[in-house]
C-alpha cells in the first residue's frame, strides 16, 4: 500500500490472507505486518493508506471485529481501536500477498484461532444494527452493500439471514 494507491477488493483479500494466516490480528499488528511486507519490497510506508484499506476491508466485511469470546490464543484484546481483534470475513476471499508467507517467521505472534459460530453470532449481530441505521437513515448506497453482504454471511456461517435481508430490501425496493 504505497502513495497514492486506493484500497481495492484485491488489497481487501490480500489483508483477509494475512490475518487469516495468523487466525486473527489487532488491527496495530495487521498494519505492522502490511508495513514489514512493504519494507521487504522495497516500497513506501503510507500508514494512511492502510488505515484506509482496513477500515474498507471492515466496512464490507472482509474483515470484522471479532469478540473476545470468540478468540483463542495470546493477543492484546482491549477495547481501543487499535487492538480491536479482527478475524476474516464472509464477504472476503483471502489471498496471501507476495512475501507473507514468511510474516510468521518476522512476527512474534503465537498460535490462534477463532471459534467461528461465535463469531458469525457478531457479525450477524452487526449486521442487523447496520441496517437498522442505514434504514434509519435512508442510506440507500450502504443498504445495497448491506444486502449484498447477507448473502455472503449466508454462504459463510450457518446463521438465518433472512428477516436481516428482507428487511433491508423492502426498504431497497421501495
Amino acid at each position: 500500500m504505497a502513495d497514492g494507491i486506493e484500497p481495492s477488493v484485491a488489497a481487501r483479500d490480500e489483508l483477509a490472507g494475512v490475518v487469516d494466516l495468523f487466525g486473527w490480528l489487532t488491527r496495530a499488528e495487521l498494519s505492522r505486518a502490511l508495513s514489514e511486507l512493504a519494507f521487504k519490497r522495497r516500497a513506501e510506508v503510507d500508514e494512511a493508506a492502510i488505515d484506509a484499506a482496513i477500515d474498507l476491508a471492515v466496512a464490507e466485511y472482509a474483515l470484522v471485529p471479532a469478540p473476545g469470546d470468540a478468540l483463542s490464543g495470546d493477543g492484546e484484546t482491549d477495547h481501543t481501536a487499535e487492538s480491536t481483534a479482527l478475524a476474516v470475513g464472509p464477504a472476503a476471499f483471502p489471498t496471501l500477498p507476495e512475501g507473507a508467507e514468511d510474516l510468521p517467521h518476522i512476527l512474534d505472534i503465537p498460535d490462534r484461532e477463532v471459534d467461528r459460530v461465535r463469531l458469525a453470532d457478531a457479525v450477524l449481530d452487526r449486521l442487523r444494527e447496520e441496517a437498522v441505521e442505514a434504514i434509519d437513515g435512508g442510506d440507500s448506497d450502504r443498504l445495497e452493500t448491506l444486502a449484498d453482504v447477507t448473502y455472503d454471511v449466508e454462504a459463510w456461517a450457518p446463521v438465518d439471514v433472512d428477516p436481516v435481508r428482507t428487511r433491508i430490501l423492502a426498504v431497497v425496493d421501495e
